[in-house]
């Protein structure tokens, strides 16, 4: 295959997001297929090197040099994918080189030793091995040499390709985990063994008969040593090494590129964002760079985070007074706080709840941002009625001989339902514990409707309407809570801390304009996002189906007009 080609179909692909990757694994696949390079009639049988390999390994054998192999079941022919071109043969791992090979090494000699930690990391680069330490040979580490392959036997990292030639060795000697299948190729390019080992006739196959649990499956020996391998002349391995290696640096070449094309959008997109809140932008400056990024949508959300961004900024610009118009006849937040005061005594039943109800003036020096003219700034403790007394955990083992009928309320939302409910109202719930405090994967508070229960580990807050709610709901989102969370490995934020969070409050009739314009933004977002993701899954399949419509092609090149 010419890069001329590879070029034209990443070309026609280059939208798919992962279409640098499957570009690898075509690349792979045609040079285990024999559709690579072109075969040489000069070159000597696979068949015949395999005749030499066979007598090499009996004299080594002879010589007590290497032990005794197990028996390797014969091929099943149901076994074999695809023809192999003439020359080639159909063989096995096993056959080709020494499985587990032992060193002739005294265990205190100095050696390369690879940890645990290279089966997910350095053995993914092809062609590469890095020594992380030296050490001494020691028993229970598996032994190899100069030139053997590793392949890692641990789901996922077998799924990734993580497999090496080892090389640069001390001494030619190295050791490492036991979690490796190694091979000692005789007479067979390990490069080719390598990327065998990295191509999805092995890797997307499916391996049968995995052994360990869950978490820790592992490849049996037998699929490492008995699985159909695809054997070329060994002239012709080195070629189609050295054109996979010619490809792969090609598609290097363009993933940087593309890669260095999503920085700089990146960039645009968050630099757009930031001019929006910046505290310094004026009216007008304002207008320009929001009406860049409406115009740029589509542009400057192309990935998953940045529409996560688009929808922090929203929110950023709801609570700031800058998503919609002010209007001079609205009632201003000051008379709203009389209201709010009047609710909350109205409601008293207590002595400390009439002092809950006093709103108290806050130090204007440490507020975030200014305001504008018809807003003001109140602790959120003071205009809003707690209602944690009233929440009930009930544990998961009771929960599961209760019926499921009401939704039943944790940090993040509804977990479980239940046989009852405590609530019958909107109330704004805001999570009180957990690592989302920090992370925000999902949304810090939300409103609970209809018939529900409440466990001790969300706020529940009650207010002037649910209206009003929502917009603190817009405002705790928008909020960087870190300053108000305590701890970092079980981070919580309690009520105290929560009470005390400034919030830039708006007259009653800009809350409603400003919850219904997030309302739009956020649908529009939704859309978007929906759209997205329908268009990158199309890519991926459209990609899919061009590269194997072109492995195909090189089946009969000359019905669809293709030449390798």
């Amino acid at each position: 295959m010419p890069e001329s080609r590879l070029l034209e179909l990443y070309d026609r692909v280059a939208e798919a997001p992962d279409a640098i990757d499957r570009l690898r694994k075509f690349v792979l696949d045609l040079a285990v297929r024999g559709k690579l390079v072109e075969q040489d009639p000069a070159d000597e049988p696979a068949a015949e090197l395999l005749e030499r390999i066979a007598a090499e390994k009996a004299r080594l054998l002879k010589a007590g040099e290497i032990r005794k192999p197990r028996a390797v079941p014969p091929l099943d022919p149901e076994d074999i994918a695809y023809p192999v071109p003439e020359g080639w043969s159909w063989t096995q791992i096993a056959r080709i080189g020494v499985i587990s090979p032992r060193n002739n090494a005294e265990d205190d000699q100095e050696a390369s030793f690879v940890p645990m930690p290279m089966i997910s990391a350095e053995l993914g680069v092809p062609h590469q091995h890095e020594v992380r330490r030296w050490g001494e040979i020691k028993k229970g580490y598996t032994h190899f040499a100069e030139g053997d392959v590793g392949l890692a036997k641990i789901t996922p990292c077998f799924e990734n390709g993580k497999s090496a030639v080892f090389r640069n060795l001390i001494g030619g000697i190295g050791a490492g985990t036991t979690e490796l299948h190694i091979v000692r190729p005789i007479f067979v390019d390990p490069d080719y063994v390598l990327l065998f080992l990295k191509s999805p006739q092995f890797i997307g196959t499916g391996i049968p008969r995995m052994t360990g649990t869950a978490g820790q499956k592992r490849v049996p020996t037998e699929y490492f040593t008995s699985s159909p391998f695809p054997m070329p002349p060994l002239p012709e391995q080195h070629r189609i090494v050295a054109k996979v290696d010619e490809l792969m640096a090609l598609l290097d070449r363009l993933e940087t590129t593309r890669t260095q094309r999503e920085t700089t959008r990146h960039r645009l997109t968050t630099a757009s964002l930031t001019r929006l809140t910046a505290p310094e932008t004026t009216e007008g400056d304002f207008s320009t760079h929001a009406r860049f990024a409406l115009d740029n949508l589509d542009q400057l959300t192309s990935r998953p985070d940045q529409i996560k961004d688009l929808r922090q900024t929203i929110l950023n610009l709801a609570v700031r007074g800058k998503l919609v118009e002010q209007d001079p006849t609205d009632e201003p937040a000051s008379d709203l706080l009389k209201r709010i005061a009047a609710d909350k005594n109205k409601r008293a039943v207590s002595a400390r709840d009439r002092r809950a109800g006093e709103i108290k003036p806050l130090d204007l020096t440490s507020t975030p941002f200014d305001l504008p003219p018809s807003w003001v700034w109140a602790a959120f403790g003071d205009i809003t009625i707690s209602r944690d007394g009233e929440r009930v955990p009930v544990s998961k083992v009771d929960r599961e001989n209760r019926e499921k009928i009401y939704d039943y309320y944790g940090a993040s939302g509804v977990i479980d339902k239940i046989d009852g409910y405590l609530f019958d109202k909107p109330l704004l719930l805001i999570g009180e514990d957990g690592a989302n405090l920090l992370n925000r994967s999902t949304p810090i508070a939300f409103i609970a409707r209809g018939k529900y229960w409440v466990n001790n580990h969300a706020h529940l807050l009650d207010g002037l309407s649910e209206g009003y709610l929502r917009y603190l709901e817009l405002f705790i989102n928008a909020t960087d809570l870190k300053p108000f969370v305590t701890g970092t490995a079980q981070p919580k934020m309690n009520q105290a801390k929560m009470n005390s969070i400034p919030v830039a409050l708006p007259p009653l009739a800009e809350q409603r304009r400003i919850v219904a314009k997030v309302d739009e933004l956020m649908a529009l977002l939704d859309r978007l996002e929906t759209t997205r993701t329908r268009r990158e899954t199309g890519q991926s399949q459209l990609s899919k189906a061009l590269l194997t419509t072109a492995l195909a092609a090189t089946e009969h090149p000359t019905r669809h007009g293709l030449t390798r």
